[in-house]
Parts: C-alpha cells; structure tokens; sequence
C-alpha cells in the first residue's frame, strides 16, 4: 500500500490566532493578517523581537526574529500586538483536535504544525487534505496549508510551496519538476552555514545538489552532507511517531530586565531557573546527572560551563547548588544580560541509594517539593515561594520572578481591556 503522508502548517500562526481570537471573540473590525501587522515582544523588557509578521508586512522587508524597532524603522504604521502563548496553546489544541478526526497517527512537529500517516484513510488525499484545510478554515477561523506526499520529509516541503490556505502535493515523480529548482536554502535541514558551504562547491539550487557525487558531499560536510544530498532526492524513511520519546534534557533559560553585575542576584536568577527546571524533572519522573549553565553577556557573548554529579537528582534545592558553583568557576564581572540552566543525562525511574555523606536529605526534601508541586497546581505557581523572593516591605514584588525561565508572564497571556482593538 502507497504511503500517504500530509504535513498540516497553520499559516502565520501566532497572528492568525491572535486575529482570529479579535475578530470573533472581541469584536475586532480590522484583521490583522490583511494589514501591515505582528506579533512582538516587549522592548523594555527586552524581548522585543519579531515572532511574527502578517503577509502585508513582507514587502516592507520585515523578518521573524528581527528586533521591535528595527521593524518599525522598516515600517512605521507596523501594527504590534502583545504574544498569548495562553491562547497560542488552545488554538493549537483545537487544530491538533480536528486533524485527530481524520487519523489517529499524529505526530505533532511543533505548536503549529503537525504530520499526520493517512496511508489506507483516504482513497483521494487530495480532497481529503482539502476537506481538512476547509474545515479547520470554517470552524476555528485560520488557514493552514497541507502538503501531501509518500514521506514526512516531502509532505513538510510542499506544504512550504506557496502560501497560504494551500494544498500542495510532492510526489516523488514531482520532485524533478517542483523541487530541483528550488534555492538549497529552502531544503529541509539546510541553514545558512550549510548554505555557504553548498555555494563555495557552486551548488545553488536543490537540483545540483541532488545530483552531486555524495562522497564530494560527505568530505566537505561529513555525514550532513550525505543527509542534505538524500534530503534533495526525497530519500526519508522516518516514521509518523505518535509517542513522542523520552526527553534527552531539561532546561529553561531568561533574560533579565536590567544587565546584572552582582554574583548575589545572578545566583537569585538560577534558583529561580532551577525551581522550574526541577518541577519539570519531578513531573515526569526523571533525574538528571549534568548540571549545565549558559550566560549571554551585554555584548551577546556566550559563556557555558558544565558539572556531573555523583548521585542523579530532581531536587530543587541539588540543582541550584550545582548551577551555582558552575557560575562561580565560570563568571569573570562582565555584565550578564541572559542566564540559563540545561541539565542532561537523564534517568527515567532511577532510585536514589542512601548516602551518609549527603548534605541533603533527599526523601525528606523530596516529599517537601512535591508538596509544593501539588500547592502550585492546584492554587497557581504564586500560591507559594521562597522567602528570597518575598518583596521588601512596601514594593509589590521582589523585580525577580520567583519561577522563572520559559514563557514569560507578559508573554502567558493578554489584558485585552488595556489593548486598543481595531
């Protein structure tokens, strides 16, 4: 039986769930996906970047990731409005939710996007991949696009032929023909030091590459040059993984409000870090044996230095310790703009063996931050905090969320009542 495989993309996600969400819920009269408009951080509290862009806003040269006002220059009638991961996370749900009702074997790629095995559930892919971009259009209100083809690979590079609101499909006989002239760049897995490396050998489109001598290939790029070149033949035997695995590495990371200068606050940072690093640990069972940090100075310079420790952990207060005597090996004064905590060597259902060297009691401390787990799920994450991050009398907070890293709160959700709904 011929494999069938569609790869579902929302178009321009962010902002068209955002638009969606104002045109319906809020009474909006303007949409933003037909205006010169994006979803952008907050710049003073630096995350001020692009993470999204409406399809008018690309003559204007505006790119995903670019700085706030970098894109305002570019276009001064730029309308901006806040992230909602909060909403982000219920759009995608409910997109994830209407492909379920076409197949069971779902892979999901990304918060937007997803692979779904259609082989033997359609006799006609394409009506049906249109059915499904119809049906998401009439009852959640945004366009996706849906590619079709006889592997993961192939499906994701024709949903990416033209946007949006498409269906597209590669089949192998159509790669020649609607692949091969395609830039290099636009190959899956090819980025921009792939990229240069691909020119300097006078390889610009997908077509030269396919049709390289691969051991060329293998001696300038290694074994990526060999994935790139059967990438441009349509060579993948991936499967539609429904269980997504074990996960290799816990870690979040932030970015301060103010550059930090002080050993003292950068250490009030990584426990912050570590609080919500080890809830995910403790969540999902696991332990881990590296405690990694990584600092980003004023100049965007980065630093990391890692530990191993003798005995796996989950433990908040096991792995704060750790990342900080990994920053205080590693920092040297310079000012600290972005901190983070990594952890790997992970150990899923792992026991922890008695040791009476330990400085901590580790079944004690264990069944004290479960509890607080519990608190915090039940109450929300505030419900409960250490007393470093209690404010000082007459402020209203400590300026360091106490559970930081991740999604920011300005970016969690939105106080629509202070936005101007156009």
């Amino acid at each position: 039986m011929k494999r069938i495989i569609f790869h579902a993309d929302v178009n321009s996600a962010f902002l068209s769930w955002e638009a969606t969400y104002r045109l319906h819920h809020l009474h909006a009269k303007t949409d933003l996906r037909e205006i010169p408009s994006a979803v952008g951080g907050d710049q003073e509290k630096r995350h001020g970047i692009i993470l999204a862009k409406s399809t008018p806003a690309r003559p204007y040269g505006i790119k995903t990731g670019e700085p706030v006002i970098d894109a305002r220059r570019k276009c001064p009638d730029l309308v901006i409005v806040p992230p909602n991961y909060s909403l982000y996370e219920r759009s995608s749900k409910a997109f994830l939710k209407i492909l379920a009702q076409y197949t069971d074997r779902i892979e999901q790629y990304s918060i937007d996007e997803a692979f779904a095995d259609m082989t033997g559930c359609t006799s006609d892919p394409v009506r049906t991949a249109h059915e499904l971009r119809e049906q998401v259009k009439r009852e959640l209100g945004f366009t996706i696009n849906v590619g079709v083809a006889e592997n993961k690979l192939l499906a994701k590079m024709a949903s990416d032929l033209k946007k949006p609101d498409m269906v597209h499909t590669l089949w192998k006989d159509e790669i020649k023909t609607k692949m091969w002239p395609l830039s290099v760049r636009d190959l899956f897995f090819v980025g921009p030091a792939s990229e240069k490396k691909l020119k300097l050998l006078n390889i610009n489109t997908i077509g030269e590459l396919a049709q390289t001598n691969p051991d060329i290939l293998k001696w300038h790029m290694k074994s990526h040059g060999l994935l790139i070149w059967q990438y441009a033949n349509g060579i993948d035997g991936s499967e539609v993984i429904t269980t997504p695995p074990p996960n290799k590495g816990y870690g979040n990371s932030l970015t301060a409000a103010h550059d930090v200068y002080d050993r003292e606050t950068a250490h009030k940072y990584l426990l912050s870090l570590a609080e919500t690093v080890s809830m995910r640990l403790r969540a999902d069972g696991a332990k881990c044996r590296v405690i990694n940090i990584s600092i980003r100075d004023s100049e965007l310079v980065f630093y990391h230095h890692q530990r191993k420790i003798g005995e796996a952990t989950d433990l908040t207060i096991e792995i704060w310790r750790e990342a900080c005597r990994c920053f205080d090996e590693l920092w040297t004064g310079y000012a600290i703009r972005h901190l983070g905590i990594h952890t790997s060597m992970i150990e899923y259902g792992s026991f922890r063996q008695i040791n009476m060297f330990s400085k901590v009691d580790y079944e004690k401390q264990k069944k004290m931050e479960t509890a607080v787990d519990t608190l915090r799920k039940r109450f929300g994450i505030d419900c409960i905090m250490r007393g470093r991050f209690a404010p000082d009398p007459g402020e209203k907070n400590s300026g360091i969320d106490h559970m930081g890293g991740g999604i920011s709160r300005e970016r969690r959700t939105v106080d629509y009542s202070k936005e101007m709904i156009i």
